[in-house]
């Protein structure tokens, strides 16, 4: 049952930010931040938690998921550092994903050769 929620949770995640980029005028980049963004947002208040603990990588994975990631990390770096840790936090955790995409991000442009659109 666990792949079940997983699989509904990370497709209805997608499914909206498909809907939203078809039915309206936001661009990919624009729904993209409001998905970060949205997700930080959430685990603030608390509401994404039981959401990530029911679908586990179906909510983490996606990019809600980074936005839960860097305000994590931010609320317990400051339980622990204090009021830097609000700083700090956030990249701390999420930094291993980061360098990741950079990184495969290189190695996918040195192997193919990208041609703009118009």
């Amino acid at each position: 049952m666990d792949y079940v929620w997983t699989f509904i949770i990370g497709g209805g995640i997608c499914v909206i930010g498909q809907i939203l980029m078809d039915a309206t005028k936001l661009t990919a980049p624009r729904v993209l931040v409001l998905f970060v963004v949205l997700g930080g947002v959430l685990t603030g208040l608390g509401l994404y938690q039981p959401i990530v603990e029911l679908a586990g990588t179906g909510a983490t994975v996606p990019l809600p998921g980074f936005g839960y990631s860097l305000t994590k990390g931010a609320m317990n770096a400051v339980s622990k550092e204090g009021l830097m840790g609000a700083l700090t936090g956030g990249i701390k955790d999420t930094a291993a994903g980061v360098a990741a995409a950079i990184v495969f991000g290189y190695i996918v442009a040195l192997c193919f050769n990208p041609k703009s659109i118009r």
